[in-house]
């Protein structure tokens, strides 16, 4: 069993995007999570900081974590450092009496303390309900904030900020092998997070001018040095296209991401906002099994229409005028 310790202010969604990378995510306390097993795919999760061997869970106070940790069965041996953290600051914990005191029954164990280079770190997450101890496995790539869309050869007010775009790639299911499509890519912030995690993408985007601006962008990105932990990056294709007529055969795709436009008075290429989003959500289905879709509204019912089953949605407050609603979608039958 492992544990995730979670990031942002949304653990059912963040949830949903570590189980790209893990297997039976259950959420156990706020920011805190557990898993069956993971994978090497944690290093590009946006919303899991980190994943544990779990040693055991108790009360959220030191005494009871030192217990714990004076009782478990420990197969391990060299040097150790412990980190302990008050997960969204919940508990009234001293993180450093806990790491000291945790760090002194190690000590009476036989290892040695090394801060900087240590064999294995000791992770202690105290939440409101319940102390997890750890053993520290795999920590995500925590490099989103030289990614800021204004830092990008091509910028365009409303851009996706990167932690949301790879929560959405790694929900769609981007990972080495798979092609992941967006036909609305704008500036080709999804198409970037997803083909850092190794997937193929594919953008389109009614106006040259966007899917120009995205190819810049995914050059910018993706033609650099891979983070380490990570795979290689995917390759990249862009080009002017309609998202109700996609250049590909039936099934040619892995998955579809989408950020619909926002607004209920929008008119992309002379066509009206619904239809032209029901014209993408059957053309989704028409060439891959699986669509995530964002926008300021919910397109639930639009997607059902289209054959679509709807697995997930989430809403995710932006500011006070603007609320994003995920929609993650399944082809069945």
């Amino acid at each position: 069993m492992y544990l995730l310790e979670l990031g942002g202010e949304d653990d059912a969604f963040a949830a949903r995007e570590a189980a790209s990378a893990a297997t039976d995510v259950s959420v156990v306390a706020p920011g805190l999570a557990t898993a069956r097993g993971v994978t090497e795919r944690v290093r590009g999760l946006a919303y899991t900081h980190r994943a544990s061997e779990l040693l055991g869970r108790t009360d959220p106070d030191v005494a009871s974590a030192r217990a714990l940790l004076d009782a478990a069965t420990i197969e391990r041996s060299g040097s150790v450092a412990v980190r302990a953290r008050d997960v969204r600051g919940s508990t009234d914990i001293d993180t450093q009496t806990a790491e000291r005191e945790l760090g002194q029954v190690l000590v009476d164990r036989g290892f040695t303390v090394d801060l900087e280079a240590p064999d294995h770190v000791l992770q202690a997450a105290f939440a409101s309900d319940l102390c997890a101890l750890g053993w520290l496995a795999v920590e995500s790539v925590r490099d989103f904030g030289t990614r800021q869309p204004t830092d990008r050869p091509f910028f365009q007010p409303g851009s996706m900020d990167p932690l949301l775009a790879r929560a959405l790639a790694n929900v769609a299911g981007a990972r080495p092998g798979r092609l992941i499509v967006d036909p609305m890519c704008g500036t080709g912030g999804v198409l970037a997070e997803a083909g850092l995690v190794g997937a193929d993408v594919l953008g389109l985007d009614a106006q040259t001018k966007m899917a120009r601006g995205a190819a810049r962008n995914l050059s910018h990105l993706l033609d650099g040095s891979t983070p380490d932990g990570l795979p290689e990056p995917g390759r990249y294709h862009t080009a002017q296209g309609d998202a109700t007529a996609l250049p590909l055969p039936a099934d040619g795709a892995d998955a579809v991401v989408f950020d619909a436009p926002y607004g209920r008075q929008s008119k992309i290429a002379n066509r009206d906002l619904d239809s032209l989003v029901a014209g993408a959500l059957a053309e989704a289905r028409r060439v891959a099994p699986r669509a995530v879709v964002v926008a300021d509204r919910s397109w639930a019912d639009a997607a059902s229409d289209a054959g679509w089953t709807v697995t997930d949605r989430f809403e995710r407050r932006v500011h006070r005028s603007l609320t994003r609603y995920v929609l993650v979608l399944e082809r069945t039958g």
